[in-house]
């Protein structure tokens, strides 16, 4: 179960918990009181029809406060229903305390529902009206009737809004995070879109003109022709190499513009990212390879972690190149037996300079992609 399934869990126990007290409450009132058999029917049946409206309506609410189905006439009945039943009991002597809440609620569900500029108004209209009901069949206990349906209501609103608040948070900020990933692929697709169509425009109008050329001259200077000819051919070669260079990452990928995208990246998807030591102490030869490393390491916390946290470390010892991308938010049977094609293409690539590539679950929810490679190898 992930964290956020496990907070969903939780929010929906808190804002259900109200309809659970008052089920506990008045059951029991009725109970281990004789409030008469008819009474008590009724009674009953207006708990059970408020319990399963606050229930229903809370579960939109997980949707979005504000953002639920506005049914004015049904949340009116409901009302009606609750100020009935509390209007029959407030004078009974029974459990004040969970009769109070019948009402209360009713106005927890519509104030989670509601927009916000309509949302206090009406929890103002219907908590006089509970606080009236209190004070005109009270009796003998109206004051403290007005004094706790007021109460109730106040604690209950406040409670399940403050609780519905959160978790929207929550859920925005998860979708968030979802976009500022999606964003930063998207980044690198452009990116590597715009890079392929420098060289590939730029050669290929090159070898376009150049070999209309030599077409042309082809019976009128052959010399001239052939020279033309094998600089379109060089020129095929040469968007080839510098193709496979983009494609590999090669072209502009030095391991400190990895690790700043690396950065920039993680931070944007709201995970707490650290750089110990310095890319510059990187033999150049090296730096695409391990510039690669970063990339793939990086990829492989967005799309196979809930991290948190990630930390990348360059270490250049006794003729030896070490990084390291540490990251959280791995549990130990999301951890893939079989290396996928990335790992696999970054441990042939090291192996061609003598180099290794480790991948390994480290602690409790951790997880190590290691590159190794000795200088001048």
């Amino acid at each position: 179960m992930t964290p956020l399934s496990r907070l969903r869990r939780y929010t929906w126990w808190s804002v259900v918990a109200g309809g659970v007290v008052v089920g506990l409450g008045t059951g029991l009132d009725l109970f281990t009181h004789d409030h008469g058999l008819v009474k008590s029917l009724l009674v009953a049946s207006a708990v059970a029809v408020v319990i399963v409206q606050h229930t229903r309506y809370l579960h939109q609410a997980m949707g979005g406060l504000g953002r639920g189905d506005h049914r004015p006439w049904e949340h009116g009945a409901t009302f009606a229903v609750a100020l009935a039943g509390w209007a029959a009991m407030s004078a009974s002597g029974g459990f004040l305390f969970g009769w109070a809440m019948l009402p209360a609620l009713v106005v927890a569900h519509v104030g989670a529902l509601l927009p916000a500029r309509s949302r206090w108004p009406v929890v103002v209209v219907m908590t006089a009206l509970a606080v009236a009901v209190g004070g005109l069949f009270g009796g003998a206990d109206a004051g403290p009737a007005m004094f706790l349906v007021a109460t109730m209501i106040i604690a209950l609103v406040f409670a399940d809004l403050i609780q519905l608040w959160i978790w929207d948070l929550v859920v925005q900020q998860d979708k968030g995070r979802k976009t500022a990933e999606a964003l930063a692929v998207a980044e690198e697709r452009l990116r590597f879109a715009a890079d392929l169509h420098d060289i590939q425009g730029h050669h290929l109008q090159a070898i376009a003109l150049k070999g209309e050329l030599a077409q042309r001259l082809i019976g009128r200077d052959d010399d001239l022709a052939r020279q033309h000819a094998g600089e379109v051919a060089e020129l095929a070669r040469t968007a080839l190499r510098e193709t496979r260079d983009v494609v590999q990452g090669y072209r502009r990928a030095s391991l400190g513009t990895e690790i700043t995208n690396a950065v920039g990246v993680l931070r944007a998807a709201d995970i707490e990212t650290t750089v110990e030591g310095d890319a510059v102490d990187v033999p150049p030869p090296l730096q695409p390879l391990f510039g690669a490393l970063v990339r793939e390491g990086t990829t492989n916390v967005l799309r196979h972690s809930k991290a948190r946290r990630c930390d990348v470390l360059i270490t250049v010892l006794d003729g030896q190149v070490c990084v390291r991308l540490r990251n959280d938010g791995v549990r130990a049977d999301d951890v893939v037996a079989q290396p996928g094609s990335g790992l696999a293409g970054l441990r042939e690539r090291f192996a061609t300079v003598g180099g290794r590539v480790e991948a390994r679950p480290t602690g409790a929810d951790g997880f190590e992609l290691v590159g190794r490679a000795e200088v001048g190898r």
